[in-house]
């Protein structure tokens, strides 16, 4: 039932940019609906990923997942620095770890209950993102002092930061990106050989190019949509973009726990958490410097949220087991999390 419902909304992306390219719907209206949009769209660049990586092989199969499952937050955060929204572009990063973290595993654990995760997995995801928090503090840091985060030199000194990241990335999680896809495929080995790689490629690429004019429409719209709802410009992309950037996978983590696999749930959540703290935060970084330069000086907000998160999912998950209890803290957490994010409001 939910894949017809993901099938038949796909729809709305084409809808979305008749509506904004031929009508004057109105920005309130636009935002919404490319938000909804985003969220078919982002799972059928998965889907298309996956049956992608059915016919490369794990390491392959690994990179393009990691590539593409982040493509809608990528091509948000890329559009939003050409706007010269740099504070969405950080917000939607950090609350797209966060939302995984806290949100997605803390779901996933409460929905699943009782169960087992992959130590040796999560603590690695765990380590990532807890690396990739302190790393930053050094441009953000230096940021604090001179209260200007997007100046030259600070975009200067992020650019060895997102380098040794994308290093680390490399490094440490191309053997867990491709236990992450084979445990993938092996809930569905017929679904997954019924695309040829041909058909797999021009899906992506044809659900990629249509993300990237419905994120662009998103983009335009957030200001004002922020304006009318009360909401900073900060809160609306660290949680209502960070969240619909991650929808699917989201949605698939929860389902994958419903049915009782805890494990591939949780690594599911704790491998995306990594992957945009290690993976897309420097991607972005470094190719705004074929746009606009981006720094990575992050607030003390959000430093302080991936920290208290990082550290609230390692103490829980120490001992390997999951519980509902477990899971209603997460998600406890990320509701204070996001009233930080409210509390913050825009930089001043």
């Amino acid at each position: 039932m939910a894949r017809k419902l993901l099938w038949g909304s796909l729809v709305l992306g084409p809808i979305v940019i008749a509506l904004h390219y031929l009508t004057d719907l109105g920005d309130v209206a636009e935002f919404v609906l490319a938000a909804i949009a985003l969220v078919p769209l982002a799972w059928l660049i998965g889907e298309a990923t996956e049956h992608a990586a059915h016919h490369t092989g794990p390491g392959i199969g690994g990179f393009l997942n990691a590539t593409f499952g982040n493509a809608p937050e990528l091509i948000i955060a890329l559009i939003a620095v050409n706007e010269g929204l740099t504070e969405v572009v950080r917000g939607s990063l950090t609350g797209s770890v966060v939302g995984n973290l806290l949100l997605v595993l803390g779901f996933s654990l409460a929905l699943g209950g009782p169960g087992e995760v992959d130590q040796r997995s999560s603590f690695t995801s765990i380590a990532l993102v807890g690396l990739a928090t302190a790393l930053l503090l050094i441009p953000s840091e230096i940021g604090w002092a001179t209260d200007d985060p997007d100046t030259h030199a600070l975009a200067v000194i992020s650019l060895p930061v997102a380098c040794v990241l994308l290093a680390v990335y490399l490094a440490v999680t191309w053997q867990s990106l491709r236990r992450h896809r084979l445990m993938h495929v092996a809930q569905d080995p017929v679904e997954m050989a019924g695309w040829s790689l041909r058909r797999s490629l021009a899906v992506l690429g044809v659900a990629t190019a249509v993300t990237a004019l419905v994120a662009e429409i998103l983009v335009s719209t957030i200001d004002t949509f922020a304006h009318e709802a009360g909401l900073s410009d900060f809160f609306v992309a660290a949680v209502i973009v960070a969240i619909v950037g991650n929808a699917a996978e989201h949605g698939g983590a929860i389902v994958i726990a419903r049915r009782g696999n805890i494990k591939l749930a949780a690594e599911i959540a704790l491998v995306s958490s990594a992957q945009v703290a290690v993976f897309l935060i420097p991607a972005v970084a470094i190719l705004s410097w074929a746009i606009e330069p981006l720094s990575l000086a992050f607030r003390p907000v959000e430093i302080g949220v991936l920290a208290s998160a990082t550290a609230l999912t390692a103490v829980l998950l120490l001992n390997g087991r999951s519980s509902r209890a477990k899971g209603v803290a997460l998600i406890a957490a990320y509701v204070l999390a996001a009233i930080a994010f409210y509390v913050a409001g825009n930089r001043t």
